[in-house]
């Protein structure tokens, strides 16, 4: 067997990461701390419970840089069909939370299924693009095998319900598609006969319609636009420098939750529009570093798989910032490495230490070289993959 040296990991994009996963820390804090003495009489109550799952997700990382990626090719499909079974047990034993049931419960240990069953299908995408390659542009044998796993994992995330999950899961699989060279009319299709779908999906629900109409509407009463329109004046506090580090005026009595989904608006407020520019670039520059990873993988599964994992960082990044800004409605979708959170924030953190494994079998950071390197070279780009579904 012929084995693949390794070379050094892309230390910017790890040092990256680690630095919003600091900022996070005192983030979450300054916007919790009131809540927290509210609800509980212990301003460091969410603090506490942050740090834990920040270090747990810095462990996740490093565990994801220590496993080859080439292990995963074996093992999308089993553990796909594994997250497939625990969506669907989680919408008969999940705990309900406001409405929708989305987490499995282990004592005092929470687990969103939605958030392991999102990358492991991203994985399996990868290694299907990879492994059938021109096929995929077939109907029948390339797109809709891929299609049934994509189905199947969307639409028991939207039965929770969580439209906004699942609607991530179902753009970012397209967008893996589109990437993997899938036929135009055949993307065109499934959105044509999905959109009626979606609209359905709406419309049964009267609270997911009251939140589009009153979001198109533009209308800042009523409950549907209160968080929205408490955000956007946490930014118009903050100004250019912000009101300072613990100073929000937002977190206290007007932005509800304001560690989760709207992070980003305490974040504007107490950091002001510098801060909000050096967290956005932070997120710009993974992607630019996970693009540039994907570009120099060395085989088709790592690159389609850099490309998955950087797209769902920076989308989900993007998503929470616009939701935040007004210019999408409210989504519960949190801003990577920053918000509040337990299975998101570890999930994302392996998923990075993935994308630095890749990089570490690339030219981007080599090693100093070694007689034995001529051989390893030799390895066929694409070894191990076979024909899966």
């Amino acid at each position: 067997m012929i084995r693949v040296r390794r070379n050094h990991i892309d230390l910017p994009t790890l040092i990256t990461v680690l630095a919003l996963m600091v900022v996070s820390v005192g983030v979450v804090y300054s916007a919790s701390a009131e809540l927290a003495y509210r609800r509980f009489d212990n301003m460091d109550h969410y603090l506490d419970l942050h740090a834990i799952k920040i270090l747990l997700s810095i462990a996740a990382l490093f565990v994801g840089i220590t496993v080859p990626y080439t292990v995963y090719k074996k093992l999308t499909k089993p553990a796909l069909i594994i997250a497939i079974g625990l969506l669907a047990v989680t919408l008969v034993l999940g705990g309900e939370t406001k409405g929708a049931v989305r987490w499995l419960r282990f004592g005092g240990i929470g687990f969103q299924p939605s958030e392991f069953a999102k990358f492991v299908l991203l994985f399996h995408i990868s290694l299907l693009i990879a492994t059938k390659g021109d096929l995929i542009r077939d109907f029948r044998q390339g797109f809709i095998p891929v299609m049934i796993w994509i189905g199947i994992v969307t639409v028991l995330v939207m039965l929770q319900p969580n439209f906004s999950t699942g609607a991530m899961i179902g753009a970012l699989s397209m967008i893996m598609l589109f990437v993997g060279r899938v036929r135009l009319k055949h993307l065109a299709l499934t959105a044509a006969a999905m959109l009626p779908v979606l609209a359905l999906y709406v419309l049964i629900a009267p609270y997911r319609l009251a939140r589009m109409k009153s979001f198109i509407e533009g209308h800042s009463s009523g409950k549907m636009s209160h968080q929205l329109y408490q955000g956007i004046i946490a930014f118009g506090n903050g100004g250019l420098f912000g009101v300072g580090p613990g100073e929000s005026r937002q977190r206290d009595f007007f932005l509800p939750e304001p560690h989760n989904d709207f992070v980003f608006s305490i974040i504007g407020e107490e950091y002001g529009l510098i801060g909000t520019i050096l967290i956005t670039a932070a997120f710009l520059f993974i992607m630019l570093r996970g693009f540039r990873i994907a570009r120099a993988a060395r085989d088709e599964f790592s690159r389609y798989l850099a490309i998955a994992i950087t797209s769902t960082i920076t989308l989900y990044a993007l998503v929470n910032a616009s939701v935040a800004l007004g210019l999408l409605p409210t989504t519960g979708l949190p801003m990577p490495f920053i918000s509040y959170g337990g299975s998101s924030l570890i999930f994302s953190g392996y998923a990075v230490g993935v994308l630095l494994n890749i990089s570490a079998y690339t030219d981007l950071h080599p090693r100093a070289p070694k007689v034995s390197d001529a051989t390893a070279a030799a390895a066929p780009p694409d070894a191990g993959l076979s024909k899966v579904y």
